[in-house]
């Protein structure tokens, strides 16, 4: 006979903490700091996704006038306000809660500068697209905090930036399928959150401590990246006396090779030497490059 609590259990195989970094700030952009959890030395890629940034920035530091290719930015911010602007015209603020999930494509050149005073703090992730979306036409989907989906149950808060939790769904459409999560536990709470088996998953942690993948596991604190065994989804508990918040991000791998040089990720060398010199060179997509300048770059030339 099963007790009460193990037939209303959500997960069959919960996923376990197979790695754990954590988060060292290093200098990035123009006086950037960031703390870069996928992307860096022990971690250069975990299928689909290339960099997860925890970003802070002060005026005038920024990521001024830059480029990408082939593959798409989620800019989630968690204090202050970020202005982007970009050669096709576009330009927007994302303040506290805010979103932004830019495709880039085959290629857009754009900044991301400090639009407050004091410093702003954020997330980006990358996330890679397969070979056949790489250079479709850049794209963006904007959703103010207002908007962003969310669901409260039995101590859990979650924000849905993509994907489905605790009953409530993104209206964000992922290219590569994606679920990115944003929960908040209060103390004493558990969270059972389903994920695709076929999918992998990690969990980066913002503010106070919890317990993730076993009861028998050690508390893990802020700053954090803990990457996720195979499994069909993951329990957390918040064994603290204080608040728990953390993402937990889901993807579909794409099984594809990767090729990056800095801001363009293709999938030989050949894309990426043919995607220098379309950038050199403003053509193939990069046509608005030759004679465009952001404002922030523009202002700083006074």
């Amino acid at each position: 006979m099963t007790n009460s609590t193990e037939s209303c259990r959500v997960l069959k195989e919960p996923r376990l903490v197979e790695r754990k970094f954590l988060a060292r700030p290093q200098h990035e952009g123009a006086g950037a700091i960031v703390r870069r959890s996928i992307g860096r030395f022990e971690l250069k890629y975990f299928d689909p996704f290339l960099v997860l940034d925890e970003f802070s920035v002060t005026a005038p530091a920024g990521f001024p006038d830059h480029p990408h290719r082939g593959f798409e930015t989620v800019t989630y911010m968690l204090q202050g306000s970020v202005t982007h602007e970009d050669f096709e015209g576009h330009k927007g603020t994302i303040g506290v809660g805010d979103l932004q999930w830019m495709t880039a494509g085959r290629g857009i050149v754009h900044s991301e500068m400090p639009a407050a005073q004091g410093t702003q703090k954020g997330l980006q992730l990358w996330i890679n697209l397969s070979s056949k979306h790489k250079m479709i036409e850049p794209r963006y989907q904007e959703i103010l905090s207002k908007n962003v989906s969310e669901a409260v149950k039995d101590g859990i808060k979650v924000r849905v930036i993509a994907g489905e939790a605790l009953g409530t769904k993104s209206p964000i459409y992922t290219r590569t399928p994606t679920m990115y999560l944003d929960f908040t536990l209060k103390p004493g709470a558990h969270l059972e959150q389903p994920i695709a088996i076929s999918w992998n998953a990690f969990v980066y942690i913002l503010e106070g401590e919890g317990i993730f993948g076993s009861l028998k596991s050690s508390p893990v604190s802020a700053h954090h990246l803990l990457l996720l065994s195979n499994g069909d989804g993951l329990e957390a508990w918040n064994k603290s006396s204080k608040p728990l918040r953390f993402i937990l991000v889901g993807g579909e791998p794409l099984g594809e090779p990767v090729v990056q040089f800095g801001p363009f990720v293709m999938n030989n060398q050949e894309e990426i030497d043919q995607t220098i010199e379309d950038f050199e060179n403003c053509i193939n997509g990069f046509e608005k490059a030759r004679h465009w300048r952001s404002e922030s770059s523009l202002s700083l030339d006074i």
